[in-house]
C-alpha cells in the first residue's frame, strides 16, 4: 500500500488482491473522504472515491409534462427489414 497526502487529500494505492482482502476497510476510509486507487501490476486501473452530488431526495416525476410530443408513427409497426435489424437478423 502506498499513501499520498496533499493538503487534506489522502490517496492510497493498493493491489487488486489487497483491495479484495480489505474492501470493507477501504470503503470505510472512502466514506471519510479518502481515495483508493486499485492497481494491477503497479498500474492504476480503478478508483474508489466518495460519491458526491447525490440528491437529498428523488426527483419529482412529470417535470417535462406537456413538453414532449410523440408522433403517431412511433406506435406503428416497423417495416420488416428494420424489425429484423433490431432483432439481429438483418444485415
Amino acid at each position: 500500500m502506498t499513501i499520498f497526502e496533499s493538503n487534506a487529500l489522502v490517496m492510497i494505492e493498493v493491489s487488486v488482491n489487497e483491495a479484495k482482502a480489505r474492501l470493507s476497510e477501504y470503503l470505510t476510509r472512502v466514506e471519510r473522504g479518502e481515495t483508493v486507487i486499485i492497481c494491477r501490476r503497479n498500474k492504476p486501473v480503478a478508483e474508489l472515491r466518495p460519491v458526491t452530488g447525490m440528491p437529498a431526495r428523488p426527483r419529482p416525476m412529470g417535470l417535462a409534462a406537456g413538453r414532449v410530443r410523440i408522433p403517431k408513427a412511433f406506435f406503428e409497426p416497423l417495416d420488416e427489414d428494420l424489425r429484423e435489424r433490431f432483432e439481429g437478423k438483418g444485415g
